[in-house]
């Protein structure tokens, strides 16, 4: 496929879907949107655009969700986006809040030959930096059991496993805190009426709000 900007824009918005997608459920335009930083009527003409494509299907006052093509084409990019962020935080040695933001700019001008070479050369790695599953060459994206974190409760133990979906002003603001894959934490206290989340960081206690915890998933101590 020639990336031009419109592609690079469908690709776009077809990865974000996928990101976005629950199951059974549509996507709210509205949603969508706010992911992508644009506005209501750009993301609805768009969406009109790759229905013509054949990639989604839009039920209005409901939602968007992608096809069967649709899917196998966002997860053909999501592999793609994940081999960079890992061939750029492991090889490079970028930072990990930054790979996200660098990998959406490569992965549009990387032809599938691409990503399977750099699979090849990575040693096919299971999960991205952030610690979400890549998904295999053949479209298999492996289940995991985590819970986010504002699921836990005061006192509970857990070791953080991956950030989904990601953003780089979500990145950054965690990796302030050391919030990455393997790390522990203790649920110190919750504040009411939906206040943050304190949270144990090894000698360190941090507040973390609400949003932010539903995107931090994480594997309980038993």
């Amino acid at each position: 496929m020639k990336h031009d900007p419109f592609n690079e824009s469908m690709e776009m918005y077809v990865k974000t879907l996928g990101e976005l997608a629950v199951p059974g459920d549509d996507v709210a335009i509205s949603a969508l949107a706010r992911r992508l930083g644009v506005s209501t009527v750009s993301a609805t003409e768009m969406v009109h655009r790759l229905e013509d494509q054949g990639l989604v299907t839009h039920t209005p006052y409901r939602g968007v969700r992608l096809t069967d093509e649709g899917g196998d084409f966002a997860t053909r990019v999501k592999r793609s986006h994940q081999m960079w962020e890992r061939f750029l935080a492991d090889h490079l040695g970028l930072p990990w809040e930054q790979v996200h933001d660098l990998a959406c700019r490569l992965e549009h001008a990387t032809e599938e030959v691409v990503t399977e070479a750099l699979a090849a050369y990575l040693g096919h790695p299971e999960t991205c930096p952030h610690g979400n599953p890549i998904p295999t060459a053949d479209g298999q994206v492996s289940a995991h059991g985590w819970t986010p974190l504002d699921e836990l409760a005061v006192g509970e133990r857990a070791t953080v496993r991956a950030v989904h979906p990601e953003s780089t002003v979500l990145l950054e603001h965690l990796a302030r805190y050391e919030l990455k894959p393997g790390q522990q934490i203790r649920v110190v206290e919750i504040a009411p009426f939906n206040g943050p989340y304190l949270l144990a960081v090894g000698d360190d206690t941090h507040p973390v709000g609400r949003e932010v915890a539903s995107h931090i998933y994480v594997e309980r101590e038993t």
